[in-house]
């Protein structure tokens, strides 16, 4: 299977501070953000099929993969979802891209949500994968949720601690992490999962993805709260994805959820796969894609 066949690997700067990205193809400028504890890399089975129709961007979000990582804070702002929204605008514009679609996965989709209430005039289509916003899942918690998602209170620890266990094997770390449904080590491709790696030996990416964490359970949830109560809501079309063997539509209502945050139309549903939509069902999460992300 090639990988990234026809993409090129770059880097922009903002200020200072770099962010990595494949980009490949032509036509209308698409965005992608991957999640958790994954980089732009997840897409490669299906970026190369959309750039036949767009020119794709994979970012690796702020403080993951090979992109700027802020150092740890007492409030964590760096890693708020407001600044991953503006950092990942700033790395669009800086391509010459002022309005953009915008597909995500996982934490990446939680930046692409706040991207699209604080810019909605750059976002015109957004597909989010295998989530619902993250203060449903705070204010609807219950043993299941505490159970399944046991990772957010983890990483959510106060630093050093979850930083010092996951150092202990970082390698064995990723491994129980991605397998909350049962997978072995090829399930990954062999390219991937080594980006994914190399990216989690760098220094600061441990500590960014607990900053992540972090701040979900403070700072972003005080944004989220601001933002509902100021009816500030998703104004482009929103396609909604998840896995068929996964969390969210077990313990959800997806659509349903969605739609009290969105104003035009909400679509979507279940694809056949556990939580890495993009790696275990390229084709379903692209047959959904097509049709709803436009050309013109």
């Amino acid at each position: 299977m090639a990988f990234f066949e026809g993409f090129t690997l770059e880097t922009v700067d903002l200020g200072g501070r770099s962010f990595r990205l494949r980009r490949g193809g032509e036509g209308p400028p698409l965005l992608m953000l991957h999640g958790n504890p994954q980089t732009h890399a997840m897409w490669h089975r299906v970026a190369p099929m959309l750039a036949q129709r767009f020119t794709v961007i994979c970012a690796d979000i702020t403080g993951y993969g090979f992109s700027h990582k802020a150092p740890v804070s007492a409030d964590h702002a760096p890693y708020a979802k407001t600044a991953m929204a503006a950092d990942m605008t700033g790395v669009m514009r800086a391509l010459g891209h002022d309005r953009f679609q915008l597909v995500a996965h996982d934490r990446g989709a939680r930046v692409a949500h706040r991207l699209a209430i604080d810019f909605p005039d750059a976002v015109l289509r957004l597909a989010l994968l295998d989530i619902v916003p993250t203060i449903e899942h705070f204010e609807r918690a219950d043993m299941a949720f505490a159970m399944g998602y046991w990772h957010w209170f983890f990483l959510a620890q106060p630093h050093p601690l979850p930083e010092r266990m996951i150092r202990h094997d970082v390698e064995d770390w990723f491994d129980l992490h991605t397998s909350r449904e049962p997978k072995d080590r090829s399930f990954f491709h062999p390219e991937a999962r080594a980006d994914y790696l190399a990216a989690l030996h760098q220094p600061g990416t441990v500590e960014a993805i607990c900053e992540d964490y972090r701040v979900a359970a403070g700072l972003d949830l005080e944004h989220d709260r601001a933002s509902r109560a100021a009816g500030q809501r998703i104004r482009c079309p929103l396609k909604v994805l998840w896995g068929a063997r996964g969390k969210i539509g077990a313990w959800y209502d997806p659509l349903a959820i969605w739609r009290g945050y969105a104003d035009a139309d909400v679509s979507g549903g279940p694809v056949p796969s556990g939580h890495y939509l993009a790696e275990e069902a390229p084709e379903a999460v692209l047959a959904a894609l097509d049709g709803f992300l436009i050309r013109n």
